[in-house]
């Protein structure tokens, strides 16, 4: 009797488990659902809020999934969520193949925000449903990337959208051309990278800047930098986007004029990094207080 027992109890056990992450998949897709309808929400308001003389482009919100499983990517699909955003070309290659993301989210669209080699450019470039690059930082990776497009997509006449990363903090730690080499490096990539569409300019800007104390200057730099671009190469405003903005400033950066902003934990929950006892830096950034946020509305930003 007891060999029966334990037999039932084994055979029971699949049933348990599979229960649990049944249960923690219900858990996990209401989690996704709410926290990502809270972000589109404050994106819009956020919007709503940004001075008339900005060009009137609805900001993209990308949601960033670096360290999180598929069934979260799928979760957020689902929500009518499209922009999806990776920091390792390694983990964009997993994900954008897994069998499930590539089943269940057809009209999915991948941004690759991290640093990118010129030995890892052939493999991001063949991830499927890459939408955008936005960390090209240099002529030369602007060429690797247009060359090698050309001959992984020959059949395709469809360009890939770009943009180009500018160091606006000047930080050693941080990826991304100087702010003065922005205007060649982008005439240089409109006039030699055919396969190549320019869409616009990205920075990741310093950690933890207390917004108590005015406008973000890295948010300030590259609306210069665009300023700069525009009047060079004769380029309408609203065609050249600008990717700054993350979980911690988004809403500022939107209301400055921000098209494009990359939210991952705000959506999907705290990072799991293993082997790393120190929190992500997006984590670590300051978070405006409620006296903070008066402060800034009485700010009026404009383009330099």
């Amino acid at each position: 009797q007891s060999s029966t027992s334990r037999s039932s109890v084994n055979r029971s056990l699949p049933l348990v488990a599979q229960c649990i992450e049944g249960m923690w998949k219900v858990g996990m897709s209401e989690e996704v659902g709410k926290a990502l309808h809270a972000v589109v929400d404050r994106v819009n308001q956020a919007a709503a809020r940004r001075p008339k003389t900005l060009p009137a482009v609805p900001p993209r919100l990308v949601a960033v999934s670096k360290t999180k499983p598929p069934d979260m990517v799928i979760e957020a699909y689902r929500k009518g969520h499209r922009n999806f955003g990776e920091n390792y070309v390694n983990e964009l290659v997993d994900k954008a193949s897994n069998p499930q993301i590539l089943e269940s989210c057809p009209e999915i669209e991948w941004h690759f925000i991290g640093h990118l080699q010129k030995n890892n450019v052939n493999k991001l470039l063949g991830v499927p449903n890459l939408f955008m690059v936005e960390t090209v930082d240099s002529a030369k990776l602007a060429d690797k990337v247009n060359s090698s497009w050309q001959r992984l997509r020959a059949a395709s006449t469809q360009k890939l959208k770009i943009m180009v990363q500018i160091n606006t903090s000047g930080e050693e730690s941080k990826h991304g051309l100087p702010p003065g080499e922005t205007v060649n490096t982008v005439k240089h990539i409109l006039s030699k990278c055919s396969a190549l569409h320019f869409s616009g300019l990205m920075t990741i800007g310093r950690y933890g800047y207390d917004l108590a104390d005015g406008p973000n200057p890295d948010f300030q730099a590259l609306l210069s930098r665009r300023q700069e671009v525009c009047a060079s190469l004769q380029l309408p405003l609203e065609d050249v986007e600008l990717s700054m903005g993350m979980s911690t400033d988004f809403e500022h950066a939107i209301e400055v004029g921000s098209t494009n902003v990359r939210v991952g934990s705000t959506i999907f929950g705290n990072r799991d990094y293993p082997n790393t006892p120190t929190p992500s830096p997006e984590r670590k950034s300051k978070v405006p207080t409620e006296e903070t946020a008066k402060k800034m509305e009485r700010l009026t930003v404009t383009e330099q």
